[in-house]
């Protein structure tokens, strides 16, 4: 993946798919849920993820500062908000190197 790059492939949700599935990926992933998922994008503020099992979902983890050249393999995290703009918010357990 480039430095920078906006979500984008065949596996990415369509927005009105996202949309319309945005009712059940709230009563899926509850405030708390532990989840796993795979980086799909990357900007300065943070990264977007799609997460495992639920298909219709993107969520974003905010980052304010992270490493140059770190980026992990699969994503580890708890939602703590569903965004206006039907984006799961998540908070990253760790960053591990892409070496490990």
């Amino acid at each position: 993946m480039d430095e920078y790059a906006w979500p984008r492939g065949v596996d990415l949700p369509a927005a009105d798919v996202v949309l319309g599935s945005w009712a059940a990926t709230v009563a899926a992933l509850p405030v708390g849920t532990r989840i796993t998922g795979e980086v799909i994008g990357r900007q300065p503020f943070g990264v977007f993820i799609r997460i495992d099992g639920v298909p219709a979902a993107v969520a974003l983890a905010e980052i304010t500062a992270m490493p140059l050249g770190m980026e992990p393999p699969a994503i580890e995290a708890e939602v703590f908000w569903h965004a206006h703009n039907h984006q799961v918010r998540v908070r990253l357990d760790e960053w591990r190197a892409s070496a490990e």
